[in-house]
């Protein structure tokens, strides 16, 4: 990976007015600390700085400022931007040492997803429940970003902090009890529904044959054709004899 290098100049003058005019006149104030040397004010091209900030390698890298011809390797660690305006109002740097380990905070990338069985098979959404992760390591061993496999997701576990794989001389580090979720698979609620609706209708499918199939018995024609000819014969039988024994 390269160095990503940027030029800072050292700044005379403190203060919020002083920091005013110099956002006036296109500079950024800031300040870089750490290290056996003293804290020193800093001032940068704030256009140049805005231009950085858009790349996601200049928040987890090892930067390389310069400052009146002397290198020094840092860290970004804040960035206090205006509430409503695309301006940097103040920019702070950490140096380093090649000895100490860091703790710094580097974003996820996740890959694989779309070949996963919770995507493939069950039509999932893939959540990412966390997008960047808390990282020790020596500066030689910071990475600038954790690659997130998600081929094996599925809809019965999620994926935790225990699943990602780190890269050497990386470990992490968790303000959370427990295994933290870092990606989970939902299958949205409209497939639900539709499963649920197919199944349903393939039952009752099922059912309808089994229930037409009574009223074409044999027994309950049967018994009705006795009962019929019973009351005909009957009523019959009946009218007849009266009928005779008047005459007589």
């Amino acid at each position: 990976m390269a160095t990503i290098e940027f030029t800072a100049c050292p700044r005379a003058t403190e203060g919020r007015a002083a920091s005013r005019r110099m956002r006036r006149v296109g500079k950024a104030p800031g300040i870089v600390y750490g290290g056996t040397t003293a804290p020193q004010p800093i001032e940068l091209d704030h256009n140049a700085l805005i231009h950085a900030l858009r790349n996601e390698a200049f928040h987890s890298s090892i930067l390389r400022m310069n400052v009146d011809g002397a290198s020094t390797q840092v860290l970004l660690r804040d960035v206090q931007m205006h509430p409503f305006k695309n301006e940097v109002l103040h920019v702070d740097f950490q140096r380093i040492d090649a000895t100490r380990k860091i703790h710094m905070k580097v974003p996820l990338h996740f890959v694989n997803a779309e070949q996963s069985p919770a995507v493939t098979a069950q039509a999932a959404i893939v959540s990412h429940v966390m997008t960047e992760i808390d990282i020790s390591c020596l500066p030689k061993d910071l990475p600038e970003f954790i690659e997130v496999d998600l081929v094996r997701l599925d809809t019965a576990h999620s994926l935790h902090v225990s699943g990602v794989t780190m890269p050497p001389g990386v470990t992490v580090v968790s303000h959370r009890a427990g295994d933290p979720v870092v990606a989970t698979a939902v299958v949205p609620k409209a497939v639900v529904e539709t499963e649920e609706a197919v199944a349903t209708t393939e039952a009752e499918a099922a059912v309808v044959p089994a229930t037409e199939a009574k009223p074409a018995d044999a027994k309950p024609e049967e018994k009705g054709g006795k009962k019929e000819s019973g009351k005909v014969e009957d009523k019959g039988g009946k009218k007849e004899s009266g009928k005779d024994e008047k005459k007589k």
